[in-house]
């Protein structure tokens, strides 16, 4: 189901928004360690990171003429590149 809807994407988001925040907290409340923070802060910030590189990155400049709908369909595409 592709979302139109400007409001119901920016619902989408503050949803992801707050999901991270919760889990993120949650985290932080099992085990309060400041070297737990930087860690998930790590993580957080790595993640974004390939987000950014699978979705961009490849698309732009490794292979302007693909385009795929998710994370399955780059796999896809890229065990099928190798052979």
């Amino acid at each position: 189901m592709d979302i139109k809807d400007s409001r119901l994407l920016k619902f989408k988001g503050l949803l992801f928004l707050l999901l991270g925040i919760l889990s993120g907290g949650m985290i932080l409340a099992q085990v309060p360690d400041w070297k737990v923070l930087g860690l998930l802060m790590v993580c957080i910030w790595a993640f974004c990171r390939f987000y950014y590189f699978a979705f961009y990155v490849l698309e732009h400049y490794a292979d302007p003429d693909f385009r795929y709908a998710g994370l399955g369909d780059l796999m896809k595409y890229l065990l099928r590149k190798k052979r």
